[in-house]
């Protein structure tokens, strides 16, 4: 089949991990390699879902200040260590990823065995590494030294979702969003590096020895983001060549192959320069690539366009858009979905 394969993110903006199933199916379904559940109900927002995490663990208290990562987006309140604990003794508990995952595939199994999933498609569950969810919810003084402890839950959930669902039947993708991306854009310092030289490395480590943790036989997919706040970045990419130096970094360290890097490109960038970075990704052969140039505000055309400029930097390309849909109104979904079957189907 000639044309474009299709990449979802993650959340989906529908009543249940069914719906989303069905509709993105009948939308994509041949152009589908992996399919996530959506990430309905509670789990929806994001990381905002996993404010629990910190609110009821007796080892945090509010710190009394709110954190916004965007100017438009939502408060959360954050937290600071009580006293007398320390940041290796904190356990972060039951994540909730391995318990959605578990009730997903269920509904998944099901829905591939009668043939409304086609059967090539893998279930993709989607893990959110310590960088971006202590950013919105942990005073800054304790990212670094929570960073590992929370990383172990993530590993463990991880665990639990391996062992119950069927290797060959699933994918893994780790979020590396604007926790990383904003900060290498900004060359800021940070728990993470003091400028984007130490940022870059740091961040690779963590996300290699997460990389690593996942089997031989699942798929390992990255996404990378700028944020998503009333569909506008953090910050605003100069062009590709962090994303590039991070894939390269990170497979560089990885004892087994990644299968997909997702890079987002904003709505008005259609020119070389953005692109032009491309040059310089050197991953392994068999990994895939995946541009974000999907776009509902200028439809087809638009995504058409910059996959135009696209094709001048990279040989082959799945396509999808630069976040997840779970902010969006959810009678837009149709037709974005149409928007992606027509950017695939574009030679």
């Amino acid at each position: 089949m000639s044309g474009h394969d299709v990449y979802l993110v993650g959340s989906v903006p529908m009543a249940s991990a069914s719906d989303v199933f069905r509709e993105v199916c009948a939308a994509v379904g041949p152009r589908l390699r992996w399919l996530p559940d959506g990430e309905t109900g509670d789990r929806q927002d994001w990381v905002a879902g996993l404010e629990f995490v910190f609110k009821n663990n007796p080892a945090f208290e509010p710190s009394g200040r709110v954190f916004k990562i965007h100017p438009t987006s939502v408060a959360k309140m954050r937290s600071n260590l009580r006293p007398g604990i320390k940041p290796e003794d904190v356990d972060f508990g039951d994540l909730g990823y391995a318990r959605g995952a578990i009730a997903s595939y269920a509904e998944f199994a099901k829905l591939q065995a009668a043939g409304v999933i086609p059967p090539r498609v893998k279930f993709q569950v989607d893990l959110v590494p310590a960088h971006s969810v202590l950013w919105l919810f942990v005073e800054d003084e304790w990212h670094a030294a929570l960073d590992a402890p929370y990383n172990n839950a993530v590993k463990r959930e991880l665990a639990e979702i391996v062992s119950a669902i069927p290797r060959d039947k699933l994918a893994i993708q780790y979020d590396v969003a604007s926790a990383v991306f904003a900060r290498l854009e900004r060359d800021e310092n940070s728990a993470y590096g003091a400028n984007k030289r130490e940022a870059t490395e740091r961040f690779a480590r963590i996300l290699i020895d997460l990389g690593n943790e996942v089997p031989e036989g699942v798929d390992l997919l990255y996404h990378f983001c700028y944020g998503d706040s009333n569909h506008r970045h953090v910050v605003e990419p100069t062009d590709m060549s962090d994303m590039v130096a991070m894939a390269n970094r990170i497979d560089a360290g990885l004892k087994r192959p990644a299968q997909l890097y997702h890079m987002p490109v904003p709505r008005d960038r259609d020119d070389d320069a953005y692109f032009a970075p491309l040059a310089g990704l050197k991953v392994r052969p068999e990994t895939e690539l995946c541009l974000g140039l999907v776009h509902h505000t200028d439809g087809e055309e638009g995504a058409l366009r910059r996959m135009a400029t696209a094709r001048r930097h990279a040989r082959d390309f799945l396509v999808g858009t630069e976040c997840g849909f779970g902010r969006r109104p959810p009678d837009t979904i149709p037709r974005l979905l149409k928007i992606h079957a027509a950017a695939a189907s574009a030679p």
